[in-house]
């Protein structure tokens, strides 16, 4: 049992290692933000301390996420208004659909997802005017590099039959849903991964290998520090 306990201690603090010291690698290292009297797009990187996600304008010149997202023209609650802005996440269908917390987390599926991994989910949840903070950081990006983020985000759904609705799936959190998305979740996967390989392949500066959150928040300002 100690050797058990023991091997299973370093297992994880050596994927903590490795995690930290992967989100350090830069990728896109030349990329700045716009200046502000550019033309740009702001959208948001959120995280809640273990995950992260991307936010975005739900309709500008580029692009209506009105006709991918038809809850994306219901009134949002809890706001009780029209979503100004959508948030997107990619996870762990399982843990998505019957971990509400982390407490709900069953061993069995903790092993796992651990071990082999789980299907993909797309979470998308609906804000009205999300304020800048430290867990929603504003970030300024070219028009062509919001052209690019958006043809990630829609890589993620699977194709659906034309004038066929996506399943919708309801969440535990208010004001958000979930379908069914490409990809398979493990632990060189992550959600915070996700996260940062969108953003990379938008041209945007992030890290290279981010399991956790903190290794996707470092490369985002917190608001009040741009200069």
């Amino acid at each position: 049992m100690l050797w058990f306990t023991g091997t299973l201690s370093a297992a994880i603090l050596l994927f903590m290692l490795v995690g930290w010291a992967g989100s350090a690698i830069v990728r896109n290292g030349d990329w700045t933000e716009p200046a502000r009297n550019q033309p740009h797009v702001e959208i948001m990187v959120e995280t809640n301390g273990l995950h992260t996600g991307i936010v975005v304008p739900v309709v500008n010149s580029q692009k209506d996420w009105r006709e991918d997202f038809p809850t994306a023209r219901r009134l949002a609650p809890p706001y009780n208004a029209l979503p100004t802005h959508l948030a997107f996440g990619w996870g762990e269908r399982e843990v998505f659909l019957n971990t509400p917390s982390w407490s709900d987390l069953s061993p069995a599926t903790a092993l796992r997802v651990v071990t082999t991994g789980g299907d993909g989910l797309l979470r998308i949840g609906h804000y009205v005017r999300p304020a800048p903070s430290e867990y929603h950081r504003p970030l300024r990006i070219r028009p062509r590099e919001y052209a690019r983020l958006v043809s990630e985000i829609e890589a993620t759904l699977p194709p659906v039959p034309a004038g066929t609705d996506r399943k919708t799936y309801t969440s535990y959190e208010v004001g958000s849903i979930y379908h069914d998305a490409n990809g398979r979740y493990n632990l060189t996967n992550t959600c915070n991964q996700w996260v940062s390989d969108t953003l990379a392949a938008a041209g945007i500066k992030t890290g290279w290998w981010t399991p956790f959150a903190g290794g996707v928040m470092k490369w985002v300002e917190e608001p009040g520090t741009d200069p």
